[in-house]
């Protein structure tokens, strides 16, 4: 069970060597904090080492900014350590795009109210007012950004500077049907998440499941991933499938991705939320 208590979460990757959970978690016992949680990886293929530890701050004798420079001092720079600190009380602040399509916001947004999904979701960005309603009825901000191919610089731009202006780290697109630049992807590296059918490259397009029914497919999946410049090719957070036959209809096929993309999106968003998260290059380390 996690703590209920404000916790430190650390993720670290570096070079594999000899010493470093010691190293890391004597520096946390010897500073007075109780660990709680952790876990770690090696890579023997490319020799890496990742890590995950949480701990209670409450007897922490270091402040939180004490912790950055006094960790990086006597551990980190020795050990070459790449690593983050967060903290339990912060939550990604969350955006949520949108287009026509409900199932995905309805999902997030209910479990966000029943305290399954730790977020702060200050604003959700449209472009398409379909799902307006919805926004109201859970009582957050809509904005509607329609985007066309000559005014897609212009509105994006725009999108940026209200994400920033709310202090937006996180944006989950919830079957958004439009394609980010470039540009907007790099002011949010590792930061967007994104949901899709697990067909691709093979069934492309606006009606995967409809192409998925009529060639007779035996599995149905979802991927969730972080948004990179490469269409759908971003790093995988979470994946799932199930069996299907010729005795299920298209209304079948369609049902069950929708239940799927469901799934799968609001678990990579909670593995993010939760820290769970580190990506080297294109690949994800999902810690338990």
């Amino acid at each position: 069970m996690p703590s209920s208590k404000r916790t430190a979460i650390l993720l670290i990757s570096c070079p594999d060597q000899p010493g470093i959970v010691s190293a890391v978690s004597s520096f946390i016992g010897n500073h007075n904090g109780n660990i709680v949680y952790l876990d770690q990886h090696v890579d023997s293929r490319a020799g890496l080492f990742f890590m995950r530890v949480e701990w209670e701050t409450e007897n922490l004798a270091l402040s939180d900014d004490e912790f950055l420079e006094t960790f990086n001092n006597e551990i980190a720079e020795d050990l070459k350590l790449n690593w983050q600190i967060h903290y339990s009380d912060r939550v990604p602040r969350t955006a949520i795009f949108v287009t026509k399509d409900a199932h995905c916001l309805y999902d997030l947004l209910s479990r966000h109210e029943s305290g399954e999904l730790k977020l702060e979701i200050p604003l959700i960005i449209g472009n398409h007012n379909s799902l307006e309603d919805v926004a109201q009825r859970f009582g957050i901000p809509f904005f509607l950004f329609q985007i066309t191919k000559e005014n897609k610089k212009d509105q994006e731009e725009a999108e940026i500077a209200l994400l920033k202006e709310h202090n937006v780290d996180t944006i989950i697109l919830a079957r958004y049907m439009q394609i980010l630049s470039d540009n907007f992807v790099q002011h949010f590296p590792n930061q967007i998440i994104n949901i899709h059918h697990s067909f691709l490259p093979a069934f492309a397009g606006a009606k995967p499941y409809h192409q998925a029914y009529e060639r007779g497919v035996k599995l149905i999946g979802a991927t969730s991933h972080y948004v990179t410049a490469d269409l759908d090719e971003g790093p995988i957070i979470a994946q799932d499938v199930i069996r299907v036959s010729h005795r299920e209809s298209l209304s079948d096929f369609i049902r069950h991705g929708r239940d799927l993309e469901k799934i799968v999106l609001s678990r990579g968003v909670w593995a993010h939320s939760q820290r769970k998260v580190l990506v080297l290059q294109n690949k994800t380390v999902v810690f338990s």
